[in-house]
């Protein structure tokens, strides 16, 4: 097994995923597509989730 498969996936903090909603937010114009929609919802759940600490939970 190689050192990378052993290391968990770093996952980024609510700081940078709120960066990311907002920046999608602003790329769309205030209208998400379906596939934006979904990225949405996913940021939006990893914020959730690492807002309370628990992003690996979320996942």
């Amino acid at each position: 097994m190689s050192e990378a498969s052993r290391r968990p996936p770093v996952q980024p903090d609510a700081h940078a995923l709120n960066a990311a909603i907002r920046e999608l937010w602003a790329r769309a114009d205030g209208q998400l597509s379906p596939d934006e929609h979904r990225i949405y919802q996913r940021l939006v759940v990893l914020w959730a989730a690492a807002q309370q600490g628990g992003v690996a939970s979320a996942a």
